[in-house]
């Protein structure tokens, strides 16, 4: 393990090096545009693992966008094994105008690396390629059997993911899952997160006359689609942040109180929260803390509308369609199924004249919970630890990783959840970007981790 230690040290240059040709694929897996940039990010991550020595190395092609799998399994059945999870699509750059540099041209800026899907996920995928890299080179046998399946489509709702897993659970076969799409609980705090909130994404259109028209000569008699489209987002939540829809609460699996005391002893404050997210205030549901409310409450956000003229100026037009995207995480208990269809049914119980709503249901994942006693989670402890010099601790997220609970129901695998990307380094958002020295400490991690669980007794 040493040398492998000492190789990651040798080469921070060329690992940055490399990661920066990563990030500057444009891989957005949601614009049917960049098809050929995610086709391209692909054959990239084909071509480097082999490079860095797997001996075995497949892009299998999906409707939607590649999966890029690799595998080394010469330890061989008296050695546990590893399936490392990682996706290569990311975010739009949306909105460019707020990047200070190029999405997709990476700078580095006070030793962090900025650019689209530096932190989510190609940064904190790449530590373990370098990880894995550092322990071929260390001229030793790798200790443990290694797969990776790194998808791209996370950021569309894993939408072949399921039908690929089933179909190749014999070649997926593992004793536990690593995953790094999470954060620490701050910088130099590693933590691992053990419970994930699910999602449920619609998209509601709303339709009104054939074509836009003039509001002096239609506007009264004529209903405005944005104005009913803003009546319905006003009657999913009440001002006190509660919402509307009837059921939505009802399976929410209440907290314990000595697990909020646990979360709450983390020391998460609403100073430091607003402070990260740029806010003089904060809101969301009463009677709540903000840790119950990132970690263990459900929410409902509207995360884009659409209609109308936004141009510079004055156009006096009542436009022809209005549209929004929402999307609710969800906690332990709660369905996104079940939830998708109390929203489209309390939305379609608003009977509003002259207008048709559609409601679409683009994607969903349920809430997780993992356990936190298993050998992989302590094996992983043990890698934080060593390499932070300092206590882990173990965090809930707000966010949601698809894939976890397909890997405990399918593969009957446990995941451990390990990330080392930070809260506000903006992922999804303009400027996103990743602490370098967390990406080297993250490679380092990993090398312990899969050191540390190879140790343990395999199944």
């Amino acid at each position: 393990m040493n040398s492998a230690l000492e190789y990651l040290a040798d080469n921070k240059a060329k690992a940055v090096d490399q990661l920066s040709a990563f990030l500057s694929i444009p891989s957005v897996s949601t614009d049917p545009a960049q098809k050929q940039q995610v086709d391209n990010c692909a054959t990239w991550l084909f071509d480097h693992l082999e490079e860095i020595g797997f001996p075995k190395v497949t892009v299998f092609p999906t409707k939607g966008h590649p999966i890029v799998y690799a595998e080394d399994l010469a330890a061989g059945n008296g050695a546990p094994t590893i399936l490392f999870y990682g996706h290569y699509d990311v975010q739009p750059a949306d909105p460019i105008e707020l990047w200070t540099s190029d999405p997709f041209t990476p700078s580095i800026r006070n030793g962090k690396i900025y650019a689209r899907g530096a932190t989510d996920d190609k940064g904190q995928v790449f530590a373990h390629i370098k990880a894995i890299e550092a322990m071929y080179k260390s001229g030793k046998p790798l200790p443990l059997n290694i797969k990776f399946l790194i998808e791209g489509e996370e950021e569309v709702g894993s939408k072949h993911l399921d039908s690929f897993v089933k179909e190749n659970t014999t070649l997926l076969k593992c004793d536990a899952v690593v995953v790094s799409d999470s954060s620490m609980f701050a910088p130099g705090k590693p933590s691992l997160v053990y419970g994930l909130r699910g999602m449920a994404y619609l998209q509601l259109d709303v339709q009104g006359p054939n074509r836009d028209l003039h509001s002096g000569s239609f506007g009264g008699p004529v209903q405005n689609p944005i104005n009913a489209l803003a009546w319905i987002l006003a009657a999913l939540k009440d001002q006190s942040g509660n919402v509307m829809v009837p059921g939505f609460y009802d399976d929410v699996l209440e907290i314990s109180k000595k697990e909020l005391d646990q979360l709450l002893a983390l020391g998460m404050s609403d100073e430091r929260l607003k402070v990260d997210a740029g806010v003089t205030g904060l809101g969301g549901e009463k009677g709540f803390t903000s840790v119950e409310k990132l970690w263990t409450r459900p929410t409902l956000d509207v995360n884009g509308i659409l209609g109308g003229f936004t141009g510079e100026g004055a156009k006096t037009v009542l436009p022809a369609k209005a549209m929004a995207k929402i999307s609710m995480r969800l906690v332990p208990n709660q369905s996104h199924v079940d939830i998708a269809k109390k929203v489209e049914e309390f939305i379609g119980s608003m009977k509003i004249p002259g207008v048709k709503v559609t409601v679409t249901n683009l994607h969903g994942a349920d809430p997780v919970l993992v356990p936190t006693d298993t050998e992989a989670m302590n094996a992983a402890v043990k890698a934080l630890r060593d390499t932070f010099d300092t206590d882990v601790v173990f965090q809930r997220e707000g966010g949601s990783i698809p894939v976890v609970l397909l890997f405990e129901k399918i593969l009957n695998a446990p995941t451990v959840l390990m990330g080392f990307g930070l809260n506000n380094e903006n992922a999804h958002s303009p400027d996103e970007h990743f602490d370098l020295q967390n990406f080297h400490f993250g490679s380092q991690a990993a090398v312990r981790f899969y050191t540390y669980f190879a140790r343990s007794t395999p199944k």
